[in-house]
C-alpha cells in the first residue's frame, strides 16, 4: 500500500490514495465547519484537482470544446449525494464529519465511494458494543489500535458507515452487525493505515446479492484521535443509485 500523497491547492490540502483493489485513485480534503459552503469547496476544490491528474473519468470532464463543465451535488431518495457534470452523472462523492470538520471524497474512476471519520470519544461509558460489533471484529481491532476498547470501535464504525454510504442506502437497509469486518490483509499503522475486506450477512445479503467478500476493500487511516476510512465498490453491485 502506498503512503497517501497530499497537495496544498488553494488553501485546501488534498490528499491522494493508491487504488483500493486496481481500481482509479481517490481524492479526499477536510474543511473547518460544517455547511453548504464548506462542501462546496470541498468539491470543487476536489474537482478541480481531479481536471489537473491522469485518471479515467478526466477526458469525461470537458465539454467539446475543452471549457470545464459545470457541476453540482444533488441528492437520491436515502439522501445519497451526487455529483452532476453538466447534465451528466459524475464521479461517486461522499461526505463525513468529525473533528470539528467536514470531510470529503470523490473517486477517480466509475467506482461508487463512501467516507467516514470516527472518534473514540463517540464510544465512551456505556456504549452498547454487542449490538453493533461482532466478537471477532472487537478482537482483532482492539489488537491493532494497542488495547483501546474506544479506539476499536472508532475504527470497527468508520469502516461500516463507510461501506453503507458506497451501497447508497446507510443504515436506512443495512444493520451494522450484516457487516463483518475481517482483520487487515498486511499493511501497518500511520500513514499507510490498513485494508480491510469486509462481506455482507442476513438481510444486507439478500439486498445486494452480487455483493461479495472480495468486492469491498476499505482503506482505514489514522488521524489524530479520528479513524478516517473510504470504501470503494463497483456502482454496478449497490442497485442504489
Amino acid at each position: 500500500m502506498k503512503v497517501p500523497v497530499a497537495i496544498n491547492y488553494e488553501g485546501v490540502t488534498v490528499h491522494q490514495l493508491d487504488a483500493i483493489r486496481r481500481r482509479g485513485p481517490v481524492f479526499y480534503a477536510s474543511s473547518a465547519g460544517d455547511n453548504e459552503t464548506c462542501r462546496h469547496l470541498l468539491i470543487s476544490t476536489l474537482w478541480d484537482h481531479l481536471l489537473t491528474v491522469e485518471n479515467p473519468l478526466r477526458q469525461h470532464a470537458q465539454s467539446a470544446n475543452g471549457a470545464a463543465l459545470p457541476i453540482q451535488v444533488v441528492r437520491g431518495p436515502l439522501g445519497r449525494p451526487q455529483l452532476l457534470v453538466g447534465e451528466s452523472r459524475g464521479p461517486a462523492i461522499s461526505f463525513s464529519e468529525g473533528g470539528g470538520k467536514v470531510w470529503a471524497a470523490l473517486a477517480g474512476d466509475e467506482s461508487a465511494l463512501g467516507i467516514d471519520v470516527a472518534g473514540s470519544d463517540e464510544f465512551l461509558g456505556d456504549y452498547p458494543f454487542p449490538r453493533v460489533f461482532h466478537p471477532h471484529e472487537l478482537e482483532h481491532a482492539v489488537n491493532l489500535t494497542g488495547g483501546n476498547m474506544a479506539g476499536a470501535a472508532a475504527l470497527l464504525w468508520s469502516v461500516k458507515e463507510a461501506v453503507v454510504k458506497a451501497l447508497g442506502c446507510a443504515f436506512h437497509l443495512v444493520e451494522p452487525r450484516q457487516i463483518n469486518v475481517y482483520p487487515p490483509a498486511g499493511g501497518t499503522a500511520g500513514e499507510g493505515g490498513y485494508t480491510f475486506s469486509v462481506g455482507l450477512a442476513g438481510k444486507a445479503q439478500e439486498r445486494f446479492p452480487l455483493v461479495e467478500r472480495r468486492s469491498f476493500r476499505v482503506q482505514s487511516l489514522a488521524r489524530d484521535t479520528l479513524w478516517l476510512s473510504l470504501a470503494l465498490l463497483e456502482r454496478s453491485l449497490t442497485g442504489h443509485e
